[in-house]
């Protein structure tokens, strides 16, 4: 069959679909064009040197749709490589029928690349990337004879493709699921206009008609996972009517449908993550279902696609440690490093004096209570990635047999001098590209190229901090907790070396916690604080960089112990004019944003001040706007939303057992038939702090009605305690 003419495009998405990879390609013409990928998935089985041939010939005679050869190959742990059966799947649609027949006949086998994703394996193994610019040939049946990419994910100045996006968000959410959304806002191209669900089949047919009239390639939604897609697809069972939300392939189209939702925990947090509803032939990206997109945006989140070879939509939804694991497994395959199906790396049995001494976790410095003047901050760049690269952290370069003389301080572990390890290998283009986009970032001539630059380092920040806890994580592909207490063990000489260098210059040290350090030196210059910043990165070979200097630096003290400071909680005002706060009300995310705005507008007052003297003066104004806010809230003068608290909830609705106000909300909720589960943040209002009456102390914002009224005084004393701190006078 005659091949079709060379086309050029952007590859916009890979999916397993009919037990094919389909390729949807953006072309420089205009065109979406589905193809399919001719690809045979690959794993591999381990058995002892001498029983290898015996068990290619009993999987042979399964006669299974596969290939079997043998090849070299090793693990991450292993110093040569071992002989190995490779097995190659016909398609990809019987790539796991293969291995469940054969996993079950030789149980004695070890199993590699065994449950990876099969689009990313087909990534990893062809070499392409999300939204790679490529060459395809294919032919008239739409599969795909030649495929190359033009650029590399390496590439800091890639161009976005033009996608058509369109935009549909709520007015507000239904408060039961069985309802309708009252409205439902639709923008293209800046232009905007306003659905009612009032009648559905209405409804349905005015998105039909404005999908197949702007054929979007993004469907850019605010809680299209957990409510948006789901009431569609309910409408479109009882009005009969369809929906083009796929796009037409060789495979056909499949009905619309999304995935379960979950919770889990992360970091000590539980998180709740709504089921997936993701489209063949465009993407949907739901903004409140997506780290990486609240975090660094569009252009972040597709900077990790092209780093991670993580299908935009599946990334959109997925947590920063799965892209950071991606590139890991991307660069092990591409090594020829087996990984194994179910990771058997056990911690080693250590008694309690030992784990004291090894994981001590980060160094912290801390702080006196009080204002402090001419201060600057010096802050490490990705200090534990960077420390990962420098010192050739990795799994298997920890207490490796090669190198017994080359030990840690602080720790009985040693490091391998003699190979590179994979982490490493991995880290050095994150840093590389992310230096590049901060220098390119600084050097932009518009506030547009700002942005893109700013957001495409802050996705690559993201990965790079991730780096560091899946290094300890017991889950991890390549975790190993002996390399993560090497990290921090080096983390907390290089600061301490830091802190010994910044006082041979004559800087006193206010505060240093894990990466930071607060300065203090009369009549400083920024020309001197960037020198001071050269002279450590020189000396500990970790890259640090100037912050800022402030005016004015505020440390708060702790309400059990007075004469302490809390080393998280931190206001100041930078020379600059900017303002920096950590662990204040308005930094927390269960603010109600009366009380944030209020505080961010003392804040933004009492910045003015030059100095301690200045700061005191202003204190009088800024209780005048404190009583001048207490007073519009005891006049029922701020709106409702503006009184929300939204919470997080740590467990399901019934596992609570005391009466906290989000459980009380949570339980109603659960009772109105609202899907409420651990993870999931839930809003509410205070109805009556005091009363005896747990079920009338807060009310669901969804429920709530003008025949509830709030608690002003709760909201009062919250308010009040939220400024305190700033308006009490500096000693």
């Amino acid at each position: 069959m005659a091949a079709s003419p060379e086309v050029r495009g952007w590859l916009f998405d890979v999916l397993l679909s009919g037990g094919e990879i389909l390729l949807w390609i953006l072309t420089d013409t205009g065109e979406r064009r589905a193809l399919v990928a001719p690809f045979r998935p690959r794993f591999y089985i381990g058995a002892p040197a001498p029983t290898i041939s015996r068990l290619q010939e009993k999987i042979a005679r399964m006669s299974l749709p596969c290939t079997l050869t043998t090849t070299e190959r090793r693990t991450l742990w292993e110093s040569a490589p071992r002989w190995v059966i490779e097995v190659s799947a016909s398609r990809p649609g019987t790539f796991s029928s293969v291995f469940t027949r054969i996993s079950r006949s030789c149980p004695e086998a070890e199993f590699f690349n065994v449950d990876i994703d099969l689009p990313r394996l087909f990534l990893y193994e062809t070499g392409l990337f999300p939204l790679a610019l490529c060459r395809v040939r294919a032919g008239e049946d739409q599969r795909i004879g030649e495929i190359r990419a033009e650029d590399s994910p390496a590439d800091p100045q890639w161009t976005l493709p033009p996608i058509r996006v369109m935009e549909l968000r709520l007015e507000e959410a239904p408060s039961s699921p069985a309802l309708l959304p009252k409205t439902l806002h639709v923008t293209v191209d800046g232009e905007s206009r306003s659905l009612s669900g009032d009648d559905p089949f209405d409804l349905v047919a005015t998105i039909d008609s404005l999908l197949r009239r702007e054929d979007p390639d993004l469907l850019l939604t605010d809680h299209g996972d957990d409510i948006l897609l789901p009431r569609l697809a309910r409408l479109i069972s009882r009005t009969g009517h369809t929906l083009p939300l796929h796009r037409p392939n060789p495979m056909g189209i499949g009905r619309l449908s999304g995935g379960r939702d979950r919770s889990f925990v992360s970091y000590g947090r539980t998180h709740f993550s709504a089921g997936a509803w993701t489209l063949s032939g465009r993407w949907h990206i739901d903004r409140s279902n997506s780290f990486a997109y609240a975090e660094a945006g569009l252009e972040g989140l597709l900077e990790q696609a092209r780093m991670t070879r993580i299908p935009v939509q599946q990334l959109a939804r997925s947590s920063t440690g799965t892209g950071i694991t991606s590139m890991q497994i991307d660069r092990a395959i591409n090594e020829g490093i087996l990984i194994p199906w179910r990771k058997s790396e056990p911690e080693e049995f250590r008694n309690a004096l030992d784990l004291l001494e090894g994981d001590k976790g980060g160094l912290v410095f801390i702080p006196r209570p009080g204002l402090y003047e001419s201060v600057c901050e010096l802050d490490f760049a990705s200090m534990y990635p960077a420390i990962m690269k420098t010192f050739n952290i990795s799994p298997e370069t920890v207490d490796c047999p090669c190198c017994p003389d080359n030990p840690v301080a602080g720790t009985n572990h040693t490091l391998c001098r003699r190979r590179e390890g994979l982490i490493p290998r991995v880290l050095a283009p994150l840093l590389e590209k992310r230096a590049r986009y901060k220098e390119l970032r600084d050097h932009a001539p518009t506030p547009e190229e700002r942005r893109s630059y700013d957001q495409r380092q802050g996705a690559l920040k993201w990965l790079l901090v991730v780096s560091f806890g899946y290094l300890g994580y017991k889950n991890a592909r390549f975790g190993k907790v002996a390399a993560h207490e090497c990290v921090t063990a080096l983390g907390r000489e290089v600061l301490l070396q830091a802190k010994e260098i910044a006082e041979e210059e004559g800087y006193s040290l206010l505060h240093g916690i894990v990466d930071s350090l607060w300065l203090s030196r009369e009549e400083m210059t920024e020309d001197e604080c960037r020198r001071l910043a050269e002279n450590i990165s020189t000396r500990t070979g970790i890259p640090i960089n100037l912050e800022g200097l402030y005016r004015w630096l505020r440390f708060f003290p702790s309400k059990s112990r007075p004469g302490v400071a809390v080393s998280t909680v931190y206001a100041g005002a930078f020379r600059s004019g900017k303002i920096k706060v950590r662990g204040l009300a308005c930094r927390r995310s269960d603010t109600p944003p009366f009380i944030r705005r209020v505080q961010e507008d003392l804040l933004a007052l009492l910045s003015r001040a030059q100095n301690r003297e200045e700061y005191r003066r202003l204190i009088p104004e800024a209780s005048l706007l404190l009583e001048e806010s207490l007073r519009a809230l005891r006049d029922s003068e701020i709106a409702l939303p503006d009184l929300v608290v939204t919470k997080r909830l740590s467990r399901d609705p019934q596992d609570y057992r005391k009466a906290s106000l989000t459980a009380i909300v949570a339980q109603e909720r659960l009772a109105r038939g609202i899907p409420t589960e651990a993870g999931q943040k839930i809003r509410y209002i205070i109805t009556g702090l005091s009363d005896p009456d747990p079920s009338s102390r807060a009310r669901a914002f969804e429920t709530f009605s003008p025949d509830h009224s709030c608690d002003r005084a709760a909201y009062a004393d919250l308010l009040r305690q939220a400024c305190a701190p700033l308006l009490e006078p500096p000693p």
